[in-house]
C-alpha cells in the first residue's frame, strides 16, 4: 500500500494545527490540494519525488484531519497557514506545489513571504476564471455535503464527478476523504468551511500574479473546465515571463490523472 511508505502527523504551527503526509528527505517541497480534497491525493507524486525532496502534503484548514475553525477561509488565511508551517519546520525555502485552491494559496504565499519560497508550481488555477465557472464550482462543492450509505456509493459518485480520473485515484479519494457516521459516510471536509472557501476563490488573483517574484510554473489540463483557454491566454499576457505547461488528455485534475507527467515537471522545474 502507498501509505506504508508515507508517515502522517499533526503539526501545531502556532496559528492552526495541520495534518500532513510526509515522505523522503532533502529540500522541502510542500503539496497543497484543491477544494474538498485532502493530502492523500498527492501520494503517487510524493512517492515518486521522495528521493529528491522532503515531501509534505498538507490537509489545508477545513479539510481532512486538520483543524476546522468556524472562520478564516480567505486566500490570505490559508496562505499564511502554509508560511507558518514552513517556519515551524525550519526547513525553507520550500518549493510549493498547489492544485486549484492550493495553486492560488501557493502563489499568494510566495508574494507574502518570498524568502520562504524557492519556487511555485501552480496547477490549473489562474486569474480570469469566468464567473459562471466559479458559480458552477460553488454549486458542486456545496452539493457534495451529503450522506453516502456505502463506500461503493461514494466511488460511484466520485467517478461520475471526476470522469477522467483513474480508478486508483477515485479509490484513494473515497478511502481518505470520508468518515463513517450514523447511517453511512460523510465528507471529512467541513461543510461550512467548504462554503466559505468556495466564496474565497472569487477573490481577485491578478495582483498576486503581477507581484510574484519567485520562479513559477503554470500548469493547465488541456481539457480543463475550470481554467479556460481564454483565461490561460490572459494570464500569459499578464506574465509572459512565466513558463506554461499544458498537459494533454487531462482536465482540471492534472496531478491525479497524469501523476507521472506532473512529478517529472515538478522535478525538472525545481532543478532549473
Amino acid at each position: 500500500m502507498e501509505s506504508d511508505f508515507i508517515s502522517t502527523r499533526r503539526i501545531d504551527t502556532g496559528r492552526i494545527t495541520l495534518n500532513v503526509r510526509e515522505a523522503g528527505s532533502g529540500p522541502l517541497a510542500i503539496f497543497l490540494h484543491g477544494i474538498t480534497s485532502n493530502a492523500a491525493v498527492w501520494d503517487p507524486i510524493i512517492l515518486d519525488l521522495k528521493g529528491n525532496f522532503h515531501c509534505i502534503a498538507v490537509d489545508q484548514r477545513g479539510h481532512g484531519l486538520s483543524d476546522k475553525p468556524d472562520a478564516g477561509y480567505s486566500a490570505r488565511d490559508l496562505s499564511e497557514d502554509i508560511l507558518a508551517l514552513i517556519r515551524t519546520l525550519k526547513a525553507g525555502p520550500a518549493v510549493i506545489v498547489g492544485h486549484s485552491l492550493g495553486a492560488r494559496n501557493a502563489v499568494i504565499a510566495a508574494t507574502i513571504s518570498p524568502e520562504l519560497v524557492k519556487a511555485v508550481v501552480a496547477v490549473d488555477f489562474t486569474p480570469y476564471i469566468e464567473k459562471e465557472v466559479l458559480d458552477a464550482l460553488e454549486s458542486r462543492v456545496n452539493g457534495g455535503d451529503r450522506l453516502f450509505k456505502t463506500p461503493a456509493e461514494i466511488e460511484t459518485y466520485l467517478q461520475e464527478r471526476y470522469q477522467k480520473m483513474p480508478r486508483d485515484a477515485i479509490r484513494r479519494r473515497a478511502e481518505s476523504a470520508f468518515k463513517e457516521v450514523d447511517g453511512g459516510f460523510r465528507p471529512l471536509a467541513s461543510a461550512k468551511a467548504m462554503s466559505l472557501t468556495a466564496q474565497g476563490l472569487r477573490e481577485d488573483l491578478e495582483p498576486a500574479f503581477k507581484a510574484i517574484t519567485r520562479p513559477t510554473l503554470i500548469v493547465r489540463g488541456a481539457e480543463s473546465k475550470l481554467v479556460s483557454a481564454a483565461a490561460l491566454e490572459k494570464t500569459r499576457a499578464l506574465r509572459p515571463d512565466l513558463p506554461v505547461l499544458v498537459v494533454e488528455n487531462t482536465d482540471h485534475y492534472v496531478t491525479e490523472e497524469a501523476p507521472e507527467i506532473a512529478a517529472k515537471a515538478i522535478l525538472e522545474f525545481a532543478r532549473s
